[in-house]
């Protein structure tokens, strides 16, 4: 998924004043601006504080998401009221008053990967995050920000009292570019570079790798490929040369062979790497860590027929960069078939 931070402060870096009346900090020009950016994503992303304070309608994006540990919103808010959006609610505490108007997602625990996870799940592959200012940090503090958007209005100045103050310090790698809208100063940090196109190259190698499984009721039909830090590559796929591998240890077992310098390298897999097993000692999501690879990329995240994987999550959790491409899933789900018919 790619994950845009979006949002507007005054001069002195509040994103509200206290006031019962919504403040406007954007300029004409700068709500072009986010319009615009909203048009490009699959879903936009608010907390609960956000919803209550500003009842937005939050317009242009099919998917609106929130984010409430509570649960407790109104049903009759304009975020689930206007337009025919789909609507998801994330909580800790069940909502069944918002059943009704959203989808309502119970976490044990709401972090930013659980949350990317179960979008990512539901096909979303663009994500904007539009705040208030513990969202924002949520999405930082777990390394899931792509790009941070700022705009600043240098007009506005609240002071004491202000409602939020948020200020993001760009690593010294980030790329930064500055504009200026109708008065506002906008600072755009790229985190992360855009590798869709590399990501989606060797992963449909990946998915080229699976189609030369045979189909087994026991096993997903699975490619992978290895592109390590010097980039030699390994590919594998399931039962290749063992009746229990899968195909990451296909992948991983070539590059040990080979003497291949692992940590660093990046796994590109049509499936998402397991986290449970019964017939070998350890998940592909362990050995991953355990060799110290440092980007996971895949297509389709693993169907819940067997086991309920967390493979995603639990390699976010331990510090490793997860890519997921949903558009490509349908294939990955098709070399499969033999399961569901």
């Amino acid at each position: 998924m790619r994950i845009t931070l979006s949002y507007a402060t005054s001069s002195d870096g509040y994103l509200d004043d206290c006031s019962n009346e919504r403040l406007i900090l954007s300029t004409p020009e700068d709500w072009q601006a986010v319009y615009r950016l909203r048009t490009e994503q699959d879903a936009i992303l608010i907390g609960a504080e956000t919803l209550r304070r500003d009842n937005p309608s939050l317009k242009l994006v099919p998917v609106r998401v929130v984010i409430s540990r509570t649960g407790n919103l109104d049903p009759k808010a304009r975020f689930f009221t206007v337009g025919d959006a789909r609507r998801i609610v994330f909580t800790e505490t069940p909502a069944p008053h918002l059943e009704q108007v959203a989808e309502v997602i119970v976490c044990e625990d709401i972090t930013a990967r659980r949350v990317v996870t179960e979008l990512e799940r539901r096909g979303i592959n663009r994500l904007l995050v539009e705040g208030g200012a513990k969202t924002l940090q949520l999405f930082l503090d777990e390394g899931l920000a792509d790009v941070v958007r700022h705009a600043v209005n240098p007009a506005i100045r609240i002071g004491e009292g202000g409602y939020a103050p948020f200020n993001f310090d760009p690593p010294q790698d980030a790329t930064i570019e500055h504009e200026t809208l109708g008065g506002m100063e906008v600072t755009t940090t790229t985190l992360h570079p855009d590798t869709s196109a590399t990501d989606i190259a060797l992963l449909q190698a990946a998915i080229d790798e699976s189609r030369k499984c045979t189909p087994d009721a026991g096993s997903y039909c699975v490619g992978a490929v290895i592109v390590t830090a010097n980039g030699e590559r390994f590919a594998g796929y399931t039962h290749e040369t063992s009746p229990t591998h899968h195909a990451e240890q296909e992948a991983l077992k070539k590059a040990v062979e080979a003497h291949a310098e692992l940590r660093g390298a990046t796994i590109y897999a049509s499936m998402e790497p397991c986290t449970e097993r019964k017939s070998e000692p350890k998940s592909c999501t362990r050995l991953i860590l355990e060799h110290g690879l440092k980007k996971v990329v895949f297509a389709c995240y693993e169907p819940s027929k067997f086991v309920r994987c967390e493979g995603a999550c639990t390699l976010r959790q331990a510090g490793v960069e997860v890519r997921v491409y949903p558009d490509l899933a349908d294939k990955v789900l098709q070399i499969n078939s033999h399961h569901w018919k």
